[in-house]
């Protein structure tokens, strides 16, 4: 089983450079008065030559199998280009930065695929060319950036918590409030993330906001909690956070369900009480694509239960797909607890909707937060 890391989110030392330039591609305030509308359908045709088309794709690094393109060549009939991006902003500025980016697919967070449909750049999605869409769970197309999943395809969801040493606390971490104001004898034996809306997620649920809040009262109250929790820090911490649990150095982490080692003895993940966040990554198409017929099989192909398997077995996180979480090796799941978390599970969680012109009050915070001594 390999597990690879990639940063799926920004990365500290980026946040203010990264968001102005996704806020500068992505306009106006996404959700308020004018917001650019949608794009219209394209007449399609079902009965497309696959074999004329190609595409070009960005994701993630390690975010799907490394023989995909011979898998897509050999099973539909067209050569893929595969891209990678290292981050939601990356792809932001790959996707807006000309009237035609060259890509076809982009795969990218929720509240980003939301932002790029405000700006009439993506393609409607023509469900009758995707019959896999029948795979999803019923849930995966209640999510709020995209209810119905008229412009995204869900390719994998999760949640964040604790992860946690069960042998080096004495109780297990039930509350936010556990890492933002830990037991003295845990202090500087914990650590949080820096990217802005995962960062701003356990002060604003131990405060009992919406993580989406815009309000500024709201949010001056979770800056005064996160500069009071950040001198009880080990560190802040995106990416390795497992290894700092497996050496003993932390004790306690804000994680996403997916990289919390659990496979480690002792090591355990939980949802504190406050509530989390529901976050997706998704499949887009955009509305420059002149392959939208081969677009929409690669989402199907990719839905089919033996290729969406995939990401469970390989990088732990959870596929909205109920045909392909069946598919899933046992041993797999018992080892990775989280991935046995139900669709109903995530939904408690809220999900992150693109914020607009917004999402500067949460650049501000991080900035604010990081400059404390």
């Amino acid at each position: 089983m390999s597990r690879t890391r990639y940063t799926r989110r920004l990365p500290a030392a980026a946040i203010v450079a990264g968001l102005a330039l996704a806020l500068a591609a992505c306009g106006s305030e996404g959700t308020g008065a004018g917001a650019a509308p949608a794009a219209s359908a394209d007449k399609l045709d079902p009965n497309a030559d696959l074999k004329q088309q190609k595409l070009n794709i960005t994701i993630w690094d390690g975010y799907s199998p490394k023989d995909l393109p011979d898998r897509v060549k050999q099973k539909l009939g067209f050569p893929i280009n595969i891209a990678i991006h290292d981050t939601n902003e990356t792809a932001m500025a790959k996707l807006t930065a000309s009237a035609d980016s060259g890509f076809d697919v982009a795969f990218v967070s929720g509240q980003y695929a939301q932002a790029l449909n405000e700006q009439g750049l993506l393609e409607p999605l023509h469900h009758e060319l995707i019959p896999n869409l029948a795979n999803l769970y019923p849930e995966a197309s209640e999510l709020s950036y995209d209810k119905g999943n008229k412009f995204s395809v869900p390719y994998t969801w999760g949640t964040t918590g604790i992860c946690y040493r069960s042998d080096l606390v004495k109780t297990a971490p039930t509350s936010w409030n556990d890492i933002l104001d830990p037991a003295p004898e845990y202090k500087k034996k914990v650590t949080m993330m820096t990217t802005e809306r995962w960062l701003a997620l356990p002060a604003l649920k131990s405060l009992g906001y919406s993580i989406n809040t815009a309000d500024d009262g709201q949010i001056a109250k979770a800056k005064d909690l996160l500069l009071k929790a950040k001198s009880n820090l080990l560190a802040y911490d995106d990416t390795t956070f497992g290894d700092r649990l497996k050496s003993g150095e932390a004790v306690m982490v804000e994680a996403w369900d997916g990289w919390c080692p659990e496979n480690e003895k002792n090591i355990k993940f939980t949802v504190p009480k406050e509530g989390s966040d529901l976050w997706a990554d998704t499949m887009v198409i955009l509305k420059t694509s002149k392959n939208k017929e081969a677009a929409h099989a690669f989402i199907n192909y990719i839905l089919d239960p033996e290729i969406h398997s995939w990401l469970a077995e390989n990088i732990m996180y959870k596929a909205p797909n109920k045909a392909a979480m069946e598919k899933v090796n046992p041993a797999t799941i018992q080892s990775f607890p989280s991935l046995k978390m139900t669709p109903a599970d995530l939904l408690q969680g809220e999900s992150i909707i693109d914020l607009g012109a917004d999402s500067a009050k949460y650049t501000r915070l991080a900035t604010e937060i990081a400059a404390q001594q």
